[in-house]
């Protein structure tokens, strides 16, 4: 399963980079909520992308078959919870929430733009190599 998850730690980079850059800015413009909001948005997208990839390589290790609805499932529950969440927030008037968005609109692009320069870097074989 270990060779499934070869890309993670470029995109856990990533999110340690986001959260150096942005953790700061937020303490300085918004204070202590806006540092807790931004680092919740940046952790809410982490968890959600590393559970995502477990699943996944765990799917793909067990049962290649079912990869498709297991990874499309997963996506629905993951979104279904994460919209959930942002809602119960916005419902508590709670003053992170637009740290909280933008982070996790940064920590997303972030990810996918680790994740596509690891793929773009990676050697990847066109066949099962033994």
């Amino acid at each position: 399963m270990k060779k499934r998850l070869n890309h993670l730690p470029a995109q856990l980079l990533a999110m340690v980079i986001v959260l150096v850059v942005t953790v700061p800015i937020a303490l300085w413009r918004d204070g202590g909520t806006g540092a807790a909001a931004d680092v919740a948005g940046v952790a809410l997208v982490t968890l959600s992308y590393v559970v995502s990839s477990l699943v996944i390589a765990w799917t793909d290790l067990k049962n290649r078959q079912l990869l498709l609805p297991v990874a499309l499932g997963t996506y629905v529950i993951k979104f279904t919870i994460i919209g959930l969440a942002m809602w119960a927030a916005l419902n508590t008037g709670w003053a992170g929430l637009p740290w909280m968005g933008v982070a996790v609109i940064v920590a997303v692009i972030a990810w996918m733009t680790a994740h596509a320069v690891w793929v773009w870097r990676a050697k990847i074989p066109y066949v099962e190599i033994q």
